[in-house]
Parts: structure tokens; sequence; C-alpha cells
């Protein structure tokens, strides 16, 4: 199976999961294409591929705009889509990208860690509204999210996109 693997990665997360799958794709028998950039991906590498493994970062609840129009050149495509586990929400943003006769053969989420300007907005937020349990919940999740992705992370992405792909 020819696969193009194509990941949005602000911080380094998504691309190291992103790295996995190709390695696990690779070692299932699969041609695996990366591309580090949606820009960067050509027609023909689109028109070539038989699935499309996208991986973005999450912006203000969305993928960033270059993955965005990067999806909604994937008509007809066989799509199986990864970033950072956030809410279930973003999950349905992302894929409104994709145009309608895509298949979403599957999707897999993990925690991602953050850059630190989002803590320091939170405590700004917490010193504004001083024991406002939503926001301290968004902190602490900050701090739980400084682990992750795990190499448990890892291993889920690549073992769903594995069983999507029938690999």
């Amino acid at each position: 199976m020819k696969c193009l693997v194509v990941v949005n990665s602000k911080g380094g997360n998504t691309r190291m999961v992103a790295n996995a799958l190709v390695d696990a794709l690779e070692k299932a028998g699969s041609e695996a294409v990366f591309v580090d950039d949606p820009a960067a991906v050509d027609r023909a590498s689109v028109d070539t591929a038989e699935v499309v493994l996208a991986g973005f970062w999450t912006d203000k609840g969305d993928c960033a705009p270059e993955m965005a129009t990067f999806l909604e050149r994937l008509s007809g495509k066989r799509v199986f889509l990864f970033g950072p586990e956030y809410f279930e929400r973003i999950l349905g943003n992302v894929q409104k990208h994709l145009p309608a006769d895509a298949e979403i053969l599957g999707t897999a989420m993990c925690q991602g860690k953050m850059g630190g300007g989002v803590r320091k907005r939170y405590e700004a937020m917490l010193a504004e509204n001083p024991g406002d349990a939503r926001i301290q919940a968004m902190i602490d999740n900050f701090d739980a999210a400084l682990a992750h992705p795990t190499e448990e992370d890892v291993a889920r992405i690549t073992a769903a996109a594995q069983r999507a792909l029938g690999a």
C-alpha cells in the first residue's frame, strides 16, 4: 500500500508520532512517503497515494491553516487523521476541512506538550479569577501534558493507524 504521511508539527510531538507511523508502515510492507510541511506536498504525491495519514497540532481549537488547506485537497482520498488529544470538538473542526467525498478511515489522538506561553495565559486567567476550577483544571492539564506524547501514546496511534489501513 502506498501511504502519504503529512505532518504539521509546531513543537515536534506530532512529528515524533508521524516518524513512528512511517516506521511501522514500512515494517508492515507499505510504502510510506513522509512530508513535514503540508504546503510542500505536490499534486502527484496526493494522486498516487492510496491512503493519506495527516498529523496536526491544535491551533485555537482546529488544525493550523496550512493543514486545513492541505486537507481540502484530499477529494476522493482515504484519510487517517492523528494529532493531539484535546477536546472532541477539535477532531470535528479538523474533519470539516476534508472534502465530502474523502473517506475517513480512522482517527487517533494523544495529549501533547504545549508552549510555555499557554501556561502563562492560563496563570493570568487564574489571577483574574482566583479559585476558578475550570482554569485550574486547564493548568493541571498543561502540567500533565509535559510528559506526552509517551511511548504508549505513540504505540496506540500506530496500532490504530495499522488497524484502519488493514496493515
